[in-house]
């Protein structure tokens, strides 16, 4: 095996006027030569369009179009998570009331996603890869290694070659575009713990993922601080998109719509991969103000709100009825983090991750859906409720329902 160094859903920020980085799109490469007058050109080199970051000292709107397609701020994200005190029981999973409260104000029995009805059918398969793009993973976690996507031409190759020639030099566990990298591994926790809803592996240790079998690829576009950049997360998505992968969760997101984000989503669709994405934890209506990349119109994405212990609405939890589409359990979720630990954290980054696996679990057993028909089945699926009305396009999830 080769050594690889060990190193370590978001709002988005705007740039500045001046001294910006832009992120351009192009014609062609070779009109990036057009791009220099403005400043240092970075081509991106993803597959599916012409991309370069420009650093211009010049305002956005001063640069000449006929140079261009269109140009965007390299905008920042950071991940969209509440962390909370450690809590010992997976509620999301299987809601037995008094897990998913306290004494004095207990859950409420079976507002869960029916994991084990779902499990009479179907674990998952590891021939399902799901993208964690988020903060990396903690691909040697005990309760997640034997699910980790391995890149056996990478693994089994010559240390410092690009093997199996996809522009990437040993890219044995996914790769890190945060520090241009080849290794994912986690230093913040947030992208683990994502990994652990989706596929924890039922191994009797810890905690049990949505599914049992499956392939997840950890892909790093976020620091260890949470934040991340449009162009990481272009160049993250169109990894993905190479690598094969059938679902792609993100626990990411917020801010105004972005062409090249867009264009990265559409470029997933066309290769037949849904797209999850966390609606926000802004309490707000996404279909007032929209917070992006959930509210893409694009039939493989799939937005997500949070619900409580209770089926209802997480407190913090976007909601819309005509731009979210569901809601899965996102309060005082446990699952895994670095260095073969669990906690518990919040936020509508746990409730995406519930769907991706249940996605996951769906295409085990029907594997030619396309984007578009996995979304109507998952909306059409779910658990309607009086708490949830006009908040979403549907109610809660449930496993079980969406793959009987």
């Amino acid at each position: 095996m080769k050594k690889i160094p060990a190193l370590m859903c978001l709002t988005m920020l705007s740039g500045t006027a001046f001294g910006a980085e832009y992120l351009v799109k192009t014609s062609s490469h070779k009109s990036f030569k057009n791009l220099e007058k403005y400043g240092k050109v970075t081509p991106l080199n993803v597959s599916f369009a012409n991309f370069a970051l420009v650093e211009s000292e010049q305002k956005l709107n001063t640069l000449k179009s006929s140079d261009f397609i269109y140009a965007e701020e390299n905008v920042s994200f950071k991940a969209f998570a509440i962390e909370d005190a450690e809590f010992d029981k997976q509620w999301g999973l299987e809601n037995t009331g008094r897990n998913s409260g306290n004494i004095f104000f207990p859950g409420k029995k079976g507002v869960d996603i029916d994991a084990k009805q779902a499990w009479g059918i179907t674990t998952g398969s590891n021939d399902i890869k799901v993208a964690v793009i988020d903060t990396g993973v903690d691909y040697n976690h005990e309760d997640l290694k034997g699910n980790i996507m391995i890149n056996d031409a990478e693994k089994n190759g010559i240390a410092g070659v690009d093997d199996d020639g996809n522009g990437y030099i040993d890219d044995v566990y996914g790769y890190d575009f945060a520090n241009d990298d080849n290794d994912p591994m986690d230093g913040h926790g947030h992208g683990t713990h994502c990994a652990g809803v989706i596929g924890a592996e039922h191994n009797s240790i810890g905690i049990r993922g949505v599914m049992a079998n499956v392939q997840i690829l950890p892909i790093k576009f976020l620091a260890d601080n949470g934040g991340g950049t449009l162009a990481g997360a272009v160049k993250a998505i169109d990894y993905a998109i190479q690598r094969g992968v059938d679902v792609m969760s993100n626990s990411w997101g917020g801010g105004p719509f972005t062409q090249a984000l867009y264009d990265s989503i559409s470029a997933a669709n066309a290769a037949g991969i849904v797209f999850v994405a966390a609606a926000g934890n802004s309490n707000s209506d996404n279909d007032k103000k929209a917070t992006y990349p959930a509210n893409y119109e694009i039939e493989n994405v799939i937005s997500v709100g949070a619900i409580d212990g209770k089926g209802k609405r997480a407190s913090f939890s976007n909601y819309g009825k005509k731009t979210v589409h569901v809601f899965a359990p996102g309060v005082n979720t446990y699952s895994t983090v670095q260095d073969n630990k669990y906690k518990k954290m919040s936020g509508t980054s746990m409730a995406t991750p519930h769907v991706s696996g249940i996605v996951g679990l769906l295409l085990s057993t029907e594997s030619n859906l396309t984007p578009a028909e996995v979304r109507d089945r998952l909306v059409n699926s779910t658990i309607n409720t009086d708490d949830l009305r006009d908040l979403s396009q549907a109610g809660y999830i449930s496993a079980h329902l969406t793959i009987k």
